[in-house]
């Protein structure tokens, strides 16, 4: 492979003040060769460790993070330009969260899994035996820099692979990790980091590393599994989302309307899963929106980098100069179209902050109803029946999370099950993100694959069968030589396993007697 230098200057500026915080060259060919030799080169080792071996390296990452929580914040918040409390929440203590859960469940993951055996299997045992894959490549997201990074990368570590990072290029806290890692006793080349953009990501698959983990946007999505494809590499997507939430007219006003907020507004709105549409009932339309709006208009906004070390603010900048472009222009084509901003509506003048925004007279002919907007803007529709409400959910290309608000929870179960997503919130929003238990990951263009629970440790596994027969002098039924007694016997097996109005009729006793033949009719 032809060596080069990556051409790639990345600059990271604040998204509050604009100014750059620091700039440097893309890592090359010939770095990325020597990161991926040596992930090679450790990944027997990892594998060799037990699973407490593994768990205890884990620990000594969340110990770091917890006495070093207000450093790492600075530099998440300086970078990304969201408030310091949801740096905590999104990013130290759900780092923090997993790795506690996973100290305990992922002994059982990592065990080999037992399975029935069959009947007419039967003197044989069967088993799953989660295994390594290799080398993962874990592409990060510029939202959730450091949680994103992190989180991945130790459940594929825990699976028994070395892991090489690539931050993106709008957030890649450079250093931060490293740092993480080395100052905290990790194990050396277990987790290495690559910086850069396009060119960096595209040799990075070159390097054909035996499965890639992406989280971001939907366009970057289709380009990385293309380029997997080349080399049948298997790849996660978690990518974009455009969630819907409903709400019904039997809930409790105050609560909805905080808990609406919250998943509208956090990180800015830069969440995948974040409140992107909002339908209402009719009944209770008003009522809700005037509590909305006036709950929006007190909410405090990062408007200077002194705001960045203050624990009151509630919403940030928008991270990504490019993502507040789409912002402005999904607005500006929902206002040419008939939309009213009730609050917000602009950015801070100097800053890449926009202000919590609330949209009505909205409809699915506008871009802010139907492609992702990823900022803090709360279109909001009212809905007369629960057939139309969620026939507008899921007119979406995308289908990540939702949520549904009502008091009557068998109707909060029922249209939950009618959303055609890969998570729902009952009564919250984005909360089962919150649950390192369960799986998250989405459907139609959210991607594919899926993360935390059971997965995330078997994604990034060969969950290899085994099944066990004794060695014996049997030959086995269905082996040769064929004959007209076995093939009657089988017969008579199928009616009495699969046919319902047969009962279990003599199966034992036939299936004995085929072992019987079987000791016999041999070539």
């Amino acid at each position: 492979m032809e060596t080069l230098a990556s051409s790639e200057t990345i600059s990271v500026t604040s998204p509050v003040s604009l100014r750059q915080l620091y700039a440097f060259e893309a890592d090359g060919r010939d770095r990325i060769d020597k990161i991926f030799q040596q992930a090679r080169n450790i990944q027997p080792s990892i594998e060799a460790l037990t699973a407490k071996e593994r768990i205890e390296y884990v620990m000594k990452i969340k110990d770091y993070v917890i006495a070093n929580r207000e450093s790492l914040i600075d530099r998440i918040v300086a970078e990304t330009g969201k408030s310091r409390f949801d740096a905590f929440t999104s990013e130290i203590f759900e780092i923090c969260d997993v790795i506690e859960i996973f100290k305990k469940k992922a002994l059982g993951l990592l065990k080999d899994q037992k399975v029935p055996t069959p009947l007419v299997l039967m003197g044989k045992k069967s088993y799953v035996i989660p295994q390594p894959l290799g080398v993962i490549l874990v592409i990060t997201p510029w939202n959730y820099p450091l949680y994103q990074t992190m989180i991945p990368s130790i459940f594929a570590f825990l699976a028994g692979n070395a892991v090489v990072v690539k931050p993106s290029e709008v957030t890649p806290l450079r250093g931060v990790v490293e740092e993480i890692l080395e100052k905290s006793g990790f194990l050396k080349d277990a987790i290495q980091i690559v910086y850069g953009g396009k060119e960096t990501g595209s040799m990075l698959i070159d390097s054909r590393p035996d499965k890639i983990h992406f989280t971001g946007s939907c366009a970057t999505g289709r380009k990385i599994m293309e380029h997997a494809s080349r080399y049948l590499i298997p790849v996660d997507l978690e990518l974009g989302g455009k969630d819907a939430s409903i709400v019904f007219d039997d809930v409790d006003i105050d609560r909805t309307a905080n808990g609406i907020l919250w998943g509208a507004f956090t990180t800015a709105g830069q969440s995948c899963t974040s409140i992107e549409r909002l339908y209402v009932h009719q009944s209770i339309y008003d009522k809700l929106l005037n509590e909305i709006v006036r709950l929006t208009q007190q909410l405090k906004t990062v408007s200077s980098e002194d705001d960045l070390q203050k624990t009151n603010v509630d919403v940030g900048a928008v991270t990504a100069s490019f993502q507040l472009r789409i912002i402005e222009e999904h607005v500006r084509d929902a206002i040419e179209k008939g939309a009213e901003i009730l609050c917000g509506g602009k950015r801070i003048e100097g800053t890449q902050t926009f202000m919590p925004t609330v949209l009505v007279n909205v409809n699915h002919s506008m871009k802010i109803m139907t492609e992702e907007t990823f900022g803090p803007v709360l279109p909001i529709m009212p809905f007369q029946t629960e057939e139309e409400v969620i026939r507008w959910a899921n007119d979406s290309p995308y289908g990540l999370g939702g949520s549904v608000w009502s008091k009557d929870l068998k109707r909060a179960d029922r249209v939950a099950r009618a959303m055609k997503t890969g998570n729902v919130s009952i009564n919250s929003h984005m909360i089962t993100e919150a649950n390192p238990h369960l799986p998250f990951g989405g459907v139609k263009e959210s991607g594919f694959g899926r993360y935390k629970g059971d997965f995330s440790i078997w994604t990034f596994c060969n969950m290899k069968s085994v099944l066990v027969d004794k060695q014996s002098s049997m030959i086995e039924a269905h082996w040769y030589p064929f004959s007209p007694t076995k093939y009657k016997l089988l017969n008579t097996i199928l009616d009495s396993l699969f046919v319902r109005s047969k009962k279990w009729l003599n199966v034992l006793q036939t299936a004995m007697q085929l072992d019987k033949i079987g000791r016999k009719e041999k070539y």
